[in-house]
């Protein structure tokens, strides 16, 4: 007995037919366009910073990016839920609640680089030579060998 695989369909087609993709891709586009409303509405400065993550029974979840913009909002929520009720699809709105995630792209916090001019690292060198202690001076005279790495 072969085993014949199923012919190869295209993603759209599988996002409209299976059931368990279709559910997931609707409620995307639920959220998606509810995001695209709720960002009508804010300060262009805050709309990076805050994401719709649910809508139910009233109440709408919102995820901010730090606790910065989660007070900025906190202080215009009577103002934004307002508007947001004079919108169809938010009309039953009866509170919004705000969540503090950071985003989880992560900076490079780990590399530390030090530009120094070749002139920056020979005037580090010479007052290392006048220095009598020889701690100061030796954290002198490696900042000097730095600056002469780079360049």
């Amino acid at each position: 007995m072969v085993f014949r695989p199923l012919p190869a369909r295209a993603p759209a087609v599988l996002l409209r037919e299976a059931k368990p993709l279709k559910a997931l891709f609707s409620h995307a586009q639920r959220l998606s366009h509810l995001q695209r409303l709720f960002e009508s509405q804010l300060q262009p400065a805050a709309r990076q910073h805050c994401y719709v993550a649910s809508w139910r029974e009233g109440s709408l979840l919102l995820i901010v990016t730090d606790g910065h913009w989660a007070t900025r909002l906190r202080y215009q929520q009577k103002r934004l839920q307002r508007d947001l009720q004079a919108l169809p699809e938010f009309s039953s709105l009866t509170r919004i609640l705000f969540k503090v995630q950071p985003p989880t792209v992560q900076s490079k916090a780990g590399e530390r680089s030090i530009d120094l001019s070749i002139s920056a690292g020979e005037n580090i060198q010479a007052t290392a030579e006048g220095i009598s202690d020889p701690n100061l001076r030796a954290a002198l005279e490696r900042l000097a060998a730095h600056a002469k790495r780079v360049r």
